[in-house]
């Protein structure tokens, strides 16, 4: 069996020779404790782990896969144990504001972070990975209530997130999608259509899944310009981010 060996000279060559991370930190106040020893320590630990918990995993899961059971969908032997792992050492949270429960550190590092999980262990790093994509999303683009929502159990490892943008008729071609939002009296909007190819979409993982769905209102133009996003949790949460239906 492949062993992963985290590269960490490689790493700290680029990070203080290469791309000069200590100076750039050093330029931004809010970034004022981000020091190369806890950059050092953020590395070794998280080459840590992607070699002893993450790495094991690889072959066995790429075999076993995911099982699919009446509707629900179960991830490999051992991923639930190692999510777990990962969220209580905080790499989930490690690139998130603090805002929203994150730990405010700088994205780069959130970068070398997710190439370690990679390396280590791909299938594994999709389901987090994708979680990055969402929450960045919604803190981009979405209203301070939806951030308040959604973001912080996002960020806590609890909930996570997805990106549904594939369709069967259209494949990458996003210009070319169907699925449809009309919007209902309450301000919400009823989504119809289908999707396919939903990384990380289902799994066993997470209490929640908030799904970022592409779709079009009835009013919009033709190709990519036309397309609107919409968040879509698994389950139903209230205003406070509780679910509220199982």
């Amino acid at each position: 069996m492949t062993a992963y060996i985290t590269p960490t000279d490689n790493i700290r060559f680029l990070i203080n020779d290469v791309f000069d991370y200590p100076s750039h930190y050093a330029s931004f106040e809010a970034l004022s404790e981000v020091t190369s020893d806890l950059v050092d320590a953020i590395i070794l630990e998280c080459g840590k782990f992607c070699e002893k918990e993450l790495s094991p995993l690889y072959q066995n899961s790429d075999h076993e896969g995911c099982h699919f059971n009446s509707g629900e969908v179960t991830t490999p032997k051992g991923f639930k144990q190692a999510y777990n792992k990962y969220i209580q050492a905080g790499w989930n949270s490690l690139s998130y504001p603090q805002e929203f429960g994150g730990q405010g550190l700088p994205q780069s590092l959130g970068f070398i972070r997710s190439g370690m999980l990679s390396a280590s262990n791909w299938s594994f790093n999709m389901y987090p990975g994708l979680t990055i994509g969402a929450v960045n999303t919604i803190i981009a683009h979405g209203t301070d209530s939806q951030k308040q929502q959604f973001v912080p159990k996002m960020s806590e490892g609890c909930w996570s997130g997805t990106m549904c943008l594939t369709e069967a008729q259209c494949g990458t071609d996003l210009g070319q999608i169907q699925t449809k939002a009309i919007i209902n009296d309450d301000g919400s909007y009823a989504i119809s259509g289908s999707k396919i190819f939903i990384s990380a979409g289902e799994h066993d993982l997470t209490d929640n899944i908030i799904h970022i769905v592409l779709a079009r209102l009835p009013s919009s133009p033709k190709g990519t310009r036309g397309i609107s996003l919409f968040i879509v949790p698994k389950m139903n949460i209230n205003t406070k981010g509780d679910v509220i239906d199982k």
